[in-house]
C-alpha cells in the first residue's frame, strides 16, 4: 500500500482543496489482490486505490467512455515487417500508467480511508485513477 501511495504522491494526482459549492465528491477505496503463480504459490500482493466512479452522472461528469485499442490487421501486420526484416521484438509494461493520465473533467474524490485531514477539505484529481469512468479514455499511448 506504501508504493502505490508514494506513486500517488510522486505523479502529483490531486491536491486538497475545499469542495466548491453545487459539487460533489466520490468515494474511494483500496482494492487488494494476491498475485500467483502457476503452482498457487503467492508470487506478491498488489493493492490499488479505487475511485468509486459508478457514481459519476453521464453528462455531468463525463460525455464519453472508451478504451484505445489496436486493430488486429494493425497488429499482423507489424508481427509481419519484424519477422520478414528479422528485428528483435520487445515489450514494455509501463507500471501505474492510469496515474498518469490528466483528467479534462473536474473530478472531487473524498480523502482516503485512514487520511488524516480537516473536515471540509477534498481531493482535486489531477490524474486519471481506477475506477473513473474516464480513465481508459485519457490513455495516451
Amino acid at each position: 500500500m506504501t508504493n502505490e501511495l508514494d506513486a500517488l504522491h510522486k505523479t502529483h494526482t490531486w491536491d486538497m482543496t475545499a469542495l466548491p459549492p453545487n459539487k460533489s465528491a466520490m468515494d474511494c477505496k483500496w482494492v487488494y489482490k494476491i498475485k500467483t503463480r502457476a503452482d498457487r504459490s503467492v508470487e506478491h500482493y498488489k493493492v490499488h486505490l479505487i475511485a468509486k466512479g459508478f457514481t459519476q452522472e453521464y453528462g455531468i461528469k463525463y460525455e464519453e467512455t472508451f478504451a484505445h485499442v489496436a486493430y488486429l490487421t494493425y497488429v499482423q501486420s507489424l508481427l509481419v515487417i519484424v519477422t520478414v526484416l528479422h528485428w528483435p521484438l520487445f515489450h514494455m509494461d509501463v507500471k501505474n500508467s492510469f496515474l498518469n493520465n490528466d483528467i479534462l473533467k473536474e473530478v472531487y474524490m473524498q480523502p482516503l480511508p485512514g487520511y488524516t485531514h480537516s473536515s471540509n477539505r477534498v481531493f482535486y484529481l489531477h490524474h486519471a485513477l481506477y475506477g473513473l469512468k474516464t480513465s481508459s479514455s485519457s490513455l495516451i499511448c
